[in-house]
């Protein structure tokens, strides 16, 4: 089955032919993963003039970064594909908001009314925040506000929508069809009980409004209906498999959705490969071909346990976005797919000082090296040119020793030792300057335990203070470390790492921290001085 083309099909860019030769050859993934599509249609374009990519969502509880991972890297194979190839793309962005909400999730306000209302899809169940019209809606909200933030181009779609409007009706009745052939796929993957009962179709009681886990005691191919015994009344119901009077088990409904709509590319994660197996053996029983995919590795929270929506065990979106730019995540995102990572709020300095590393280097690599840059991918081929004099960690430093969440006492520290920069000249620094300081109070300075020199720390603190006076203020970052570095070998620290290590903990109460040589020149040298002499009373 195809589908006409949409006004969101992006039509293909022009390429120049030297930076199609780099893609088709590109190691990158998101290129080798647009090659998959390539050979799919190395015979020509699909019927329905365009390649479609999907993402699908779950709007049981509140978006997460998992979700947002799954339409970033989609959209990092689509732009890939898009350099690669002619034929136009489509992105769909899936809510399976007719789903029955089968438990409540933590962290939500109102939990009784979703109690209240369990087994009833996402569509029908009231918001519990009381801005939408239902706890569905309320989701699929949330998640196209991340979208847009993003620049994601896609066509949100709504499961409920498709069901009811008639868009899978035709598919719907393929599988009542072929409804014995669907259930020889699933039975062997069910324990005896569920084989017993199972069905590939969930009836939605015209009563109670419930999506109903029930036996169906009847099939009417020719009619296009179900039959099933309404629990608690013996009364044997029949409605239509089509118009959203049922909704199918989500294997079945995963594959249906691929042959109404004509996918041709959807990612999922890793503990999702068998379904993915299964939904792809239900789209060849229903006459169409599986589209091609990329299993990723899953988040893990602070103690190493997969993130879950229903768990709310993760970081939201909104909370990295409260400490950092979309740009750190989209890298985080990009980085090493195949690999499970904790997701927790400490990765996000490390994560915003690589995105600028890669910023910093792209203009001068070869365009090969340019298309291995994860920054290529983030900004679709276009990252941005700016200057940025300093790092975040450094700033994140100054923010937790200067005590303050003013942005223009931390500004008068950074024009002092940049002369001409400003919030106006470098818009890049000052939105480092507001998450440095949302960042510190909150995750640095309820932490800072500053420590009481050793005797031989001590001593060589008293040395580094006069080596430092010596200098004077103005000299430069490199003119500050080389004397820490001397310092540090004359007092005889083996491991240089121990020196520096010592200093973080006794100057500034953490345990690492950017190169000492950097923060004395922008925190300034009388400043430092009072540090080491306060550290010594």
């Amino acid at each position: 089955m195809t589908t006409t083309v949409s006004p969101e099909v992006r039509a293909a860019a022009l390429v120049s032919p030297e930076l199609r030769a780099a893609a088709l050859t590109s190691k990158a993934w998101p290129f080798e993963e647009a090659r998959k599509l390539l050979e799919r249609y190395k015979d020509g374009p699909p019927a329905k003039s365009h390649v479609l990519f999907e993402t699908g969502y779950g709007p049981s509880g509140l978006p997460h970064i998992g979700t947002f991972g799954e339409v970033a890297r989609t959209t990092m194979v689509r732009r890939a594909f898009e350099l690669m190839s002619d034929i136009p793309t489509r992105l769909i962005a899936f809510s399976d908001d007719m789903d029955g909400l089968r438990k409540v999730p933590g962290g939500i306000p109102n939990p009784e009314l979703l109690a209240a209302n369990l087994n009833k899809p996402l569509t029908q169940v009231p918001d519990p925040f009381g801005t939408h019209d239902s706890f569905g809606a309320h989701n699929n909200a949330r998640l196209r506000v991340f979208l847009d933030t993003f620049g994601f181009e896609n066509e949100f779609l709504s499961s409920t929508d498709c069901y009811k409007s008639g868009r899978f009706d035709a598919t719907l009745l393929a599988v009542l069809a072929n409804c014995d052939a669907v259930i020889d796929v699933i039975l062997p993957t069910l324990g005896p009980e569920r084989r017993a009962t199972y069905s590939p179709f969930l009836p939605i009681d015209p009563i109670s409004g419930d999506v109903l886990q029930v036996p169906i005691v009847a099939r009417d191919v020719a009619a296009g209906t179900v039959s099933y015994v309404r629990p608690g009344t013996n009364e044997t119901v029949t409605v239509p498999v089509t118009g959203g009077h049922c909704k199918l088990q989500w294997k079945v409904d995963w594959a249906m959705r691929w042959v109404a709509l004509d996918v041709d590319y959807e990612m999922a994660g890793k503990d999702l490969i068998d379904s993915v197996m299964l939904s792809g053996k239900i789209t060849r029983v229903l006459g169409a071909r599986p589209p091609e995919g990329f299993n990723y590795e899953l988040f893990l929270d602070a103690e190493g346990t997969k993130i879950s929506k229903s768990k709310g065990n993760g970081l939201t979106i909104d909370e990295w976005l409260t400490y950092a730019a979309p740009e750190s995540l989209s890298l985080y995102m990009y980085q090493s797919p195949r690999k499970a990572k904790r997701l927790h709020f400490d990765v996000i300095p490390k994560a915003v000082e690589e995105y600028y590393s890669f910023i910093k280097a792209f203009p001068d690599q070869p365009l090969e090296q340019q298309l291995g840059n994860p920054v290529f991918h983030i900004h679709g081929g276009k990252p941005p040119k700016f200057e940025l004099p300093l790092s975040f960690g450094l700033l994140l430093n100054l923010v937790t020793v200067a005590g303050t969440s003013d942005p223009a006492v931390l500004w008068g520290f950074v024009s002092r030792n940049f002369p001409g920069t400003s919030a106006a000249t470098h818009p890049e620094i000052d939105r480092l300057v507001g998450y440095a300081i949302a960042y510190a109070r909150d995750f640095v300075v309820p932490t800072l335990a500053r420590r009481a020199p050793t005797a031989q720390e001590r001593a060589a603190l008293e040395d580094l203070a006069t080596r430092l006076a010596a200098i004077g203020a103005g000299a430069d970052a490199e003119a500050y470390q080389y004397e820490v570095y001397e310092t540090g070998k004359a007092h005889g620290f083996e491991n240089l790492r121990d020196w520096f290590k010592a200093l973080y903990e006794i100057l500034i109460g953490t345990s690492n921290g950017p190169r000492m040589g950097s923060f004395i020149a922008l925190y300034g040298l009388d400043e430092t001085l009072a540090l080491i002499n306060e550290s010594l009373s």
